[in-house]
């Protein structure tokens, strides 16, 4: 790989920290602020609505920017919403903020996406993408916990302002290793451009992407309640337990990357199931401490595990439009990262327990499962419709 994409990676493990740190500091930033606790919540969700609509938006307007312009931009108005954040003591100022710093994340994501995979050679696409989502699991294993170490040790704020350090960090490191070129020539116009993202499988590669992700983050962000409410761990555990599913998704996707452009379907279909199969047996065996505890590593591991495929999959068949494609899956990513932990609180405010957001993960993997037959019926369909070698010839 080239040293690019890690620094890439690094970037991402920044705003990937400010993504999800919030789930630690919510009950301080009501308290400083004087708002409800729902209403810091609505931070997180702001955050990821800004997101899915930044994403295809901010792809459409900097297609033809220079991608270290690009990305240098989005990563100084990123460390600039921190800034303000972290000073402001008005809480629509500081949603404001959480929206600017969510357009400016999603752009950099579709940007960055393109840039990693175009670095690459044709062959090595799902293995760039694991090391720019890498920096999602390392911030889950690392900037999650320790932004709320910091919000304990200085107050909320401070981790605002470890954001904004790292924002810049970023931008060093992006001056330093992404080429100044301009990208390739887009070869038609936006229109055709379009187009050509929602065709049959790519539209079932996003419902997948969604999906998968949805399930995981259903499950993983009521992953305490389920923990000192039916597993029987104390509320000290809470913070390992997390640290061990980020643990296995930083192992599931460094393995997952380095397999997944060789049989990218097979993979698909194996983890696919096995992540079904896992949510199911971990609903049915939450009351048992031991088996919760290897589940949460597993199933970290596989979720992240097929990330890179599910994450690559648009940019082979999406190779004319990188950075508009990347923007689109950036958008199917965070619709379930919104949708699943939605799912979840509705099937707990039905009375069902907190056994059930895993058993919704479950549903929504079935689902899932449903989508990547029907993208394996589409690929087939197509491949007869292609004209034999020695015909062509």
């Amino acid at each position: 790989m080239p040293f690019a994409v890690y620094m890439l990676g690094l970037a991402v493990f920044a705003q990937a920290t400010s993504e999800f740190m919030l789930s630690g500091l919510v009950p301080d930033i009501a308290a400083d602020l004087g708002v409800s606790i729902p209403q810091a919540g609505f931070l997180t969700s702001a955050f990821a609505i800004g997101m899915v609509v930044g994403g295809p938006l901010l792809a459409m307007f900097t297609r033809r920017w220079p991608r270290r312009t690009a990305l240098v931009a989005f990563l100084v108005a990123f460390a600039a919403a921190h800034v303000v954040g972290a000073v402001t003591d008005d809480y629509g100022v500081l949603l404001a903020t959480r929206i600017v710093g969510a357009l400016a994340n999603a752009g950099f994501w579709a940007v960055a996406a393109g840039a990693a995979v175009s670095m690459v050679e044709p062959d090595k696409k799902a293995r760039a993408m694991s090391v720019v989502v890498g920096g999602v699991t390392v911030a889950c294993v690392a900037g999650v916990p320790g932004g709320a170490v910091l919000g304990q040790l200085w107050g909320w704020r401070s981790a605002f302002w470890a954001v904004a350090v790292l924002s810049v960090a970023g931008v060093a490191a992006v001056l330093a290793s992404i080429p100044a070129g301009r990208p390739d020539a887009p070869s038609a116009g936006l229109r055709a451009e379009l187009r050509s993202l929602v065709g049959a499988q790519l539209l079932t590669a996003y419902a997948m992407n969604a999906l998968v992700q949805g399930a995981t983050f259903c499950t993983f962000t009521y992953l305490a309640p389920l923990l000192t409410e039916v597993s029987g761990y104390g509320a000290g555990w809470v913070p390992a337990m997390l640290v061990l599913f980020g643990v296995g998704a930083f192992v599931g996707i460094t393995v997952g990357g380095r397999i997944a452009d060789a049989r990218p379907y097979l993979i698909l279909l194996t983890g696919m199931s096995a992540l079904t199969l896992g949510w199911a047996v971990l609903a049915l065996s939450a009351g048992v401490a031991v088996a919760v505890f290897v589940l949460v590593f597993v199933q970290g591991l596989l979720a992240f595990g097929i990330a890179p495929v599910l994450t690559s999959r648009t940019f082979y068949l999406a190779d004319g439009a990188p950075t508009l494609a990347g923007g689109f899956t950036t958008a199917a990513f965070n619709v379930g990262n919104t949708a699943g932990p939605w799912f979840g609180g509705l099937a707990i405010d039905a009375g069902l327990g907190f056994r059930s957001p895993v058993w919704t993960s479950a549903l929504m993997m079935l689902v899932a499962l449903a989508a990547l037959g029907l993208a394996t019926t589409l690929r087939r369909r197509e491949a007869r419709r292609e004209p034999p070698v020695a015909a062509a010839v």
